[in-house]
């Protein structure tokens, strides 16, 4: 242990982010969270007033959507080999992992990036999702990132003030082809500040700083990061966030819907009304005068001036006509354009009061977000399936698991896209494939079906035992005397 201090984390020598990478995803977790400042304005008497900013959690929606168009609780996982297939089902079962993997998909798509590590906890394999602002990348190359840092952040209190401590989990590859886990532990009384090394029994009191794992074929964690290139760092091994490219476009449609509402409170109905027709004086029997407001302590609707300030005495309507349309046309045209930048297709976040559509004219209209959707399904499956072979290597290591180690090709991840494909038109071009002869049946009903050629094979053999089954019951008593069973 060394006696080394951390500003930021990025100031590790380990560490191959840059501060400006980490800084844009901070940015991005801003933009996810919709969390703005106040809103400086000066009032009426030319007084400073602050206010909260109006704004639209645009940010968060598209990550949802999107997330939920790629993957559900519905999603099929499943491996050829029955051993393998039953332990990952009880493993992923008892994680819930369809559950935990939609929530945080969106957390992928809104940061930019998401890492997935499985860990043994109580005699079972469990997974452990990591997020963009705590997983930074140690070395990598061009296909995938291979070793990395994961930090954990706990606070302890200490009398009045508290005790901010950061865990560094470095995952890394030795000469001799061993797999590495070293931890580090950081202590500040700054949040803002990495600190000073510690000793790790100050809060981890049985975690040890260095273990070798022998016999991995891959990193234990899985990286996933959204489809296209980081233009921001071309360098950089860590993906963009959808919306990395369009905050310019956030920022203009919150700015719109900020002064929308804003003028919605401010066109409220207004009425100036002459001095003397809001109250009432009266003379009691002593001589007296006494004053009777004549409208409610609530009512803000007049507006009470002088009799020398109104213009003949008369009432006086001050209602401004509020810009609706206006403002609902920019904050649409801002919508079209963020759509565009995402690259789905128009009318994903906008409505224009259509009728219902049929499934082959959703599929026409949404052709855009049909292809950004297969883009980021062919990267889930690639990382489910590295993830899925991590399960059974930290399964096997901890002797929770003595099936074989499956290949890539043997996993099958089944996400269903009936949002966009209209099943009747699938069946039916296979069904004609299948009869003019250019596909075998095994081919078409894996196509139809969304199967592994494993089920694909099994099915066939069904349908040949109750074709032979339908066959056999078909037969007369005389057939089967002359030609038995």
């Amino acid at each position: 242990m060394t006696g080394q201090s951390l500003g930021n984390i990025t100031e590790h020598p380990k560490i191959a982010v840059t501060q400006e990478e980490y800084n844009r995803i901070s940015r991005n977790l801003i933009y996810y969270q919709s969390k703005w400042p106040e809103i400086e304005y000066l009032n009426s008497n030319h007084e400073k007033k602050k206010r909260s900013m109006n704004h639209l959690p645009i940010a968060r929606t598209a990550s949802k959507k999107i997330a939920s168009l790629v993957f559900n609780e519905q999603a099929e996982i499943t491996v050829d080999d029955t051993t393998a297939n039953d332990f990952i089902q009880t493993t992923l079962k008892n994680d819930r992992f369809n559950k935990n993997f939609e929530r945080y998909l969106e957390s992928c798509l809104a940061l930019g990036g998401l890492a997935m590590r499985p860990y043994v906890d109580n005699g079972r394999v469990r997974v452990s999702f990591i997020q963009a602002p705590v997983f930074l990348p140690l070395q990598s190359n061009t296909q995938d990132v291979s070793s990395a840092a994961i930090v954990t952040k706990t606070i302890k209190s200490a009398g009045q003030k508290n005790i901010y401590y950061t865990l560094i989990e470095f995952h890394e590859w030795a000469k001799d082809g061993k797999y590495i886990i070293s931890n580090e532990l950081y202590r500040s009384e700054e949040p803002e500040q990495v600190g000073g090394r510690v000793p790790l029994a100050e809060v981890y009191e049985d975690l040890e700083e260095q273990v070798e794992l022998d016999g991995l074929t891959r990193p234990l964690f899985s990286y996933l990061k959204p489809p296209g290139m980081n233009n921001k760092d071309i360098n950089s091994p860590l993906g963009l966030s959808i919306f990395d490219n369009a905050k310019s476009t956030i920022d203009f449609i919150n700015t719109t819907y900020d002064e929308f509402k804003w003028e919605v409170k401010m066109g409220q109905r207004r009425v100036a009304v002459p001095e003397n027709l809001t109250e009432t004086r009266m003379v009691s029997d002593n001589g007296d005068i006494n004053i009777v407001k004549r409208f409610d302590a609530e009512q803000n609707v007049y507006l009470r001036l002088s009799n020398s300030d109104m213009d003949g005495g008369s009432i006086t309507d001050l209602t401004t006509a509020i810009r609706a349309d206006d403002y609902i046309k920019t904050i649409n045209e801002g919508l079209s354009l963020f759509e565009m930048l995402l690259g789905v297709s128009a009318g994903m976040f906008t409505f224009d009061g259509q009728s219902l559509k049929t499934a082959t004219e959703v599929v026409s209209e949404n052709s855009d977000t049909y292809q950004m959707r297969n883009s980021i399904v062919s990267l889930v499956e690639q990382s489910l399936k590295e993830l899925i072979i991590s399960i059974c290597e930290i399964g096997s290591l901890y002797g929770l698991y003595s099936g074989p180690i499956p290949q890539m090709e043997k996993i099958a991840i089944n996400l269903d896209d009936g949002v966009f494909t209209d099943k009747n038109n699938e069946l039916d071009y296979w069904t004609k494939a299948l009869a003019s002869g250019i596909v075998s049946k095994a081919h078409a009903i894996q196509k139809a079906f969304n199967m592994s050629e494993a089920d694909a094979k099994k099915m066939i053999q069904a349908i040949n035992r109750e074709t032979m089954d339908t066959a056999n019951s078909q037969r007369t008593q005389e057939d089967i005397n002359l030609y038995g069973e």
